[in-house]
């Protein structure tokens, strides 16, 4: 016992249960990347310092914004001046040409399409109410009581004309609405095409597609 005793030495508990440092751990051969090392690593020119390469809807945001901050407020009123004058431009065209693409919001859609082919086939007393009212206008202001009556008379009968007429429109219209375009909004079409019918057709914008008699 003594001899075995003596030949047994303390081993220090950490030797036994330490972990393998980061550096036993690398492969051999291999010297592990130092902070020098990575920051020569090539980096995206546009990238910030530090920081990933930006998305490319990020960098031009980025781009518009550093634009936008280098322009003065006279010249970014007049920017947004020749915009809004761009825009009126085209929607002056489509109102004449009937582009779809450029017309204002109320004359969209293929809902609002048919509604105005509908009222462009067809005739309508309305649209001839203007002309009808300063034809009755001149005869009531004649000092003539026979006259006078015919103007009134006249006057009467258009209104009752219109009201006949539009009332007729307005069902067929609706009909043919629901027939056609059975899944999509028609709130106003109706309305919509009843306020065109007061205007004269060669004066109505969007401009008329159709030729009367022809269907929509």
């Amino acid at each position: 016992m003594a001899l075995w005793s003596m030949h047994v030495q303390h081993v220090p508990l950490g030797f036994v249960f330490r972990s393998r440092s980061k550096d036993d751990k690398a492969p051999a051969g291999k010297a592990p990347v130092t902070a020098s090392d990575a920051s020569k690593q090539t980096r995206d020119p546009q990238a910030p310092k530090g920081r990933p390469t930006p998305k490319r809807s990020e960098a031009q945001s980025q781009r518009r914004s550093v634009a936008n901050t280098k322009m003065s407020p006279k010249e970014a009123r007049a920017r947004s001046r020749e915009e809004r004058r761009t825009a009126m431009e085209r929607q002056r065209s489509a109102l004449a040409s009937g582009d779809e693409r450029y017309l204002p919001a109320r004359d969209k859609g293929p809902v609002r399409k048919y509604a105005r082919d509908f009222v462009d086939s067809r005739f309508s007393v309305a649209e001839w109410f203007l002309p009808m009212a300063v034809v009755i206008l001149v005869l009531s202001m004649v000092r003539v009581g026979s006259l006078q009556n015919i103007a009134l008379l006249l006057w009467l009968f258009v209104i009752v004309a219109i009201v006949i007429d539009s009332v007729l429109t307005g069902i067929r219209l609706k009909k043919q609405l629901a027939a056609k375009f059975p899944d999509q909004p028609r709130k106003g079409a109706v309305a919509y095409a009843l306020m065109r019918t007061l205007q004269m057709k060669r004066l109505r914008l969007p401009k008329p597609q159709v030729k009367r008699g022809e269907r929509p």
